[in-house]
Parts: structure tokens; sequence; C-alpha cells
């Protein structure tokens, strides 16, 4: 199989585009022909510094395509059925092998592009909003960086959950088409101060529950604006700002919670949460927005497009 590896962390330019045996079958698992990847911020920040599993390493949690090999012990899926799968790392490559219940079938109705890209934003989106956010009818929501996977998600859910949607970009351009997903009000935090904007709109009262993203001096930002009762809810650190945190904005009983999707995955109750996100956006319910498509061999150009922050929505590479 051809895979976009590296040998060692660094910038975008590490990956070498390569030729590596395809991947055995597991038992209980599948054998995916990739035909579409989905870059996470995780993808980008685990090629900058996180653990090289394997030697050359591929990166990548979402990828999807057709199973063309199923295990000896897999009797729930077939070969021939399409899939978006989810793993720590493998994606970047044009083969995959991913244990079964890593799966979900995609409805022939649904493009495989825009397959690829949904369980980890959407399920995490739901789960900062809803599992752990507690979002009610009514209260106010902040998204960091609403142009992006989970913040694109986060607004779409929020707003359709009956929340008034708040949300940041880099952009005036951007914002305006966060209007689009559901979004109430955008702050462009290249130019405007954040906090000041929206203790302005919310006249003094802040926000309910924040999600973020990004981390660092964004999330202190998110301390300051939180209202009385709200949560913060902390799922990323696309900033690579690991700063230690002043708590005294969190005084008033409020609540921070670390969300990972990671260590729920395999419930039932992801399971089916992130089957109800497929077939939502395959009902035009809720939409995908695909920024770009690089081929495979460009993983380096796809990865520094997204770390330009000129990107709204996802973007994928095809084998």
């Amino acid at each position: 199989m051809k895979a976009a590896v590296y040998y060692e962390n660094g910038g975008p330019d590490v990956f070498r585009y390569e030729e590596l045996p395809d991947p055995k079958c597991p038992a209980q698992g599948v054998l995916i022909d990739v035909q579409a990847i989905s870059i996470e911020g995780g993808d980008v920040l685990n090629r900058a510094g996180g653990p090289l599993v394997t030697t050359p390493h591929v990166v990548g949690y979402q990828a999807a395509g057709t199973i063309v090999e199923v295990g000896a012990e897999v009797t729930q899926r077939a070969v021939g059925q399409r899939v978006t799968t989810v793993f720590p790392f493998g994606s970047h490559a044009s083969m995959r092998a991913v244990g079964w219940a890593q799966t979900f079938v995609v409805p022939d109705s649904l493009s495989i592009e825009i397959a690829s890209t949904i369980p980890i934003p959407f399920g995490t989106a739901d789960e900062c909003l809803f599992e752990y956010g507690k979002l009610s009818v009514g209260e106010s929501v902040l998204v960091q960086g609403g142009a992006g996977g989970v913040g694109l998600a986060a607004v779409q859910l929020a707003k359709r959950a009956g929340a008034t949607v708040f949300t940041t970009a880099s952009s005036d351009a951007k914002l305006d088409r966060l209007k689009d997903f559901g979004a109430d009000h955008g702050i462009n935090y290249a130019e405007r101060d954040v906090v000041a904007e929206v203790m302005q709109l919310t006249g003094n009262r802040g926000i309910d529950l924040v999600v973020d993203g990004v981390g660092g001096a964004v999330t202190e930002q998110s301390f300051a604006m939180t209202a009385y009762k709200g949560r913060v809810m902390m799922y990323g650190t696309s900033a690579r700002d690991f700063r230690k945190y002043d708590l005294s904005n969190m005084r008033m009983n409020k609540t921070i919670v670390g969300v990972s999707l990671t260590p729920e995955f395999a419930t039932a109750r992801v399971v089916e949460m992130i089957g109800r996100h497929i077939a939502d956006v395959d009902a035009g319910a809720l939409r995908v927005e695909i920024d770009r498509s690089f081929p495979l061999e460009d993983a380096g150009a796809a990865h520094a497009h997204i770390e330009s922050r000129n990107a709204f929505g996802r973007v994928l590479l095809i084998p």
C-alpha cells in the first residue's frame, strides 16, 4: 500500500510518501480499501509531537472506504460494505485494518468523502454539549473556533437544541459563513476582544456553556466569560499552549470538564449516537463542509493548509 509516513516528529515537511506492506486483517477486524481520509486536529498535533507507535509511523484517526476482507471471527460486516473508520493511528494510507467495532456502515446515498469526516467531530461535539455539558433549551453556548470540524458540528447541534449560539473565528468571512450553520453571534478573535464582546452581548452575564478545543490563552478567555453555574468543556489543545491556569475566574459554582471521546468510543451509547449523526448528515438534517481535498502524496501540504488556519471545515486526503 501507499502511505504518508514520517520517521520523526516535526512540521509538515517530515512526511514521506512510501510503499509499505499491506496491513493484515485481524480475526475480529476488517481490511479497508481507503477512499477518503479526514485529517483531524489530533493528527496534526500527533505529527508535531505525538508518539511514533510504528516505524515508519502512519498517523491519523479517520478514514473511509470499502471492506475488501473480513476477519475469521467477524459476522457483523461483509466484503463490499462501505464504512467509515476510527482508530488511534493509521489513516494516512491507501489501506487500513481495524477492528470491526471501529467501523460505521455508510448509507449508499452518502458520499464516502462526507462519511469520512463524521464520527470524531460530531461525536466530540455531542459529548461536550449533552453528555458532559448538560445543555438545556434557552441556554447560551460559545464555540471557540467555530470553523473547524468540531466547531461546525457544535454550532449546528447547539442551535438545533434550542441554544443561543456564539462562536469565534479568525475572519469576518468565516463568521458570515457560520451564520448559515446556526451561529447567532460571531466574534473575530483576530480583531476584537472576545471577552469584552461576549460580556457586552450578554449584558455582563456571560456564557452558560463554552466548547473549547484551543487551550492556552483562549481557554483563559473561556474561564473569564463563563456565567454563574457555567461550564467549560475542554476537548483539545490546538494552540499547543500547555500553560498552567489561574482558576480564580471559575468560582461561583462553575465547572470545568476535560472531554475525550476515546474512553467512551466503544460504548453502546456512543455507537448509537455516532450512527444517528451519520443518518442525520445523510438526510440533510446536519451538514459537513469540505474545505479542500489533497492527494495522499501531498499530506504535508494538507497539514500545512490546516495549520495556516485558512481552512473552513474539513481537509481531506484522497489515496
